[in-house]
């Protein structure tokens, strides 16, 4: 029967990119997904890669740098072994805020220079003369304050895609369409998991089952379903830059597409959208951007974010020698598959890891 080093338990963009990792390292990796590889979370996400800020939990800010810092080799290199493209953006966002708590490093904008770089943001007849006092036709809401930062967005569809094919360029083997229910133990280490299919031998297991990760026996892992519902549009106007309100934020895509989010719901494993939480999502839309009133509807649809208590991921080595985890990473998986592979692949290998990831591990929720 064939065996292999590792079995990762999950092909999302976290599993796949430890995957395509630890093959670079020359070990065999088995990925074993319950559905199709890359169309939960992944695939469900906006793609913001916000690197720093206030959305992010202090513990978090360290591994989201550097995982912001080297995106662009990440994306590049996924892009050549795959031959497809992920729509890596470096335009920017656009911060909106009541408030001007703006995170360090961006940009304040005065109203001229605002609607110099983003046109379709909301005009008014106004005569406020403070900085960004426009108003919105829609709405009458001002954009009080706005400032720029320097963040990139990638297309999560296309990035996973690219990382599915990159994975088996490299020779990671993928089976789809069957779920671990349970590790398989040989004395008092892991030695492999069992599906509701068949069993695969390994020495080591990881588990980056997303939302689904404790539902693994033994270990049952705090890690629960955030829903968020999202939708995007079509034929509307052309926007520059992400553009993040308190209510709502636009993520352009290269091919004219604008990814309007998102919901933060305890639903459970339920992912139907319903109409009222889309049009609120468009009406807060249309209050930044009025042109989007004449855009269409392309889909919507909603996902599942794996979420802690404590909203940070779980990082490391459990209490069962050889068994893994990486998952837990909440709103900031996209963001964060770069670092996580690069770190997660440090520890397996057993080598010094470059972050305290202590904060990260599952022993503090036992």
């Amino acid at each position: 029967m064939k065996t292999w080093d590792v079995v990762i338990i999950g092909a999302g963009i976290i599993g796949l990119s430890l995957a395509i990792s630890l093959r670079k390292h020359g070990l065999r990796v088995l990925v074993v997904e319950r559905g199709e590889p890359g169309r939960e979370a992944s695939s469900a996400a906006a793609g913001m890669l916000v690197g720093s800020g206030t959305e992010l939990p202090a513990a978090l800010h360290a591994l989201a740098a550097e995982s912001a810092r080297i995106y662009p080799e990440f994306a590049h290199e996924l892009e050549d072994q795959s031959g497809l493209k992920v729509d890596l953006r470096e335009q920017g966002t656009i911060l909106i805020s009541a408030t001007g708590d703006f995170p360090g490093g961006a940009e304040r904008l005065s109203k001229e220079k605002l609607y110099e770089i983003e046109p379709e943001l909301a005009q008014s007849e106004s005569s406020d003369s403070s900085p960004c006092g426009r108003t919105s036709p829609l709405g009458n809401k001002k954009i009080n304050r706005a400032a720029y930062i320097a963040e990139r967005s990638v297309d999560p569809r296309a990035l996973v895609a690219a990382a599915v094919k990159a994975a088996r360029h490299h020779g990671v083997d993928i089976s789809s369409g069957t779920e671990v229910g349970a590790l398989l133990v040989s004395g008092n280490r892991v030695s492999g998991v069992q599906t509701d299919k068949t069993s695969y031998s390994a020495g080591i297991v990881v588990n980056c089952a997303g939302a689904w990760a404790g539902c693994i026996a033994p270990q049952q892992f705090p890690v629960t379903p955030v829903k968020g519902q999202m939708v995007a549009l079509v034929d509307g106007p052309s926007l520059r830059h992400v553009i993040r309100g308190e209510e709502v934020y636009l993520v352009p895509r290269s091919d004219g597409r604008i990814v309007i989010g998102s919901t933060l719901e305890d639903a459970g494993y339920e992912k139907r959208t319903d109409v009222d939480t889309i049009q609120r999502l468009l009406h807060a839309a249309r209050e930044l951007v009025p042109a989007l009133a004449r855009a269409k509807i392309h889909e919507d649809w909603a996902g599942l974010r794996p979420g802690t208590p404590d909203d940070l991921p779980l990082l490391g080595e459990t209490s069962s020698p050889g068994y893994f985890v990486a998952s837990g990473h909440y709103r900031d998986g996209i963001l964060l598959a770069p670092i996580t592979a690069q770190v997660m692949t440090q520890l397996i290998l057993g080598n010094p890891c470059s972050f305290d990831l202590s904060s990260f591990s599952a022993a503090r929720f036992t």
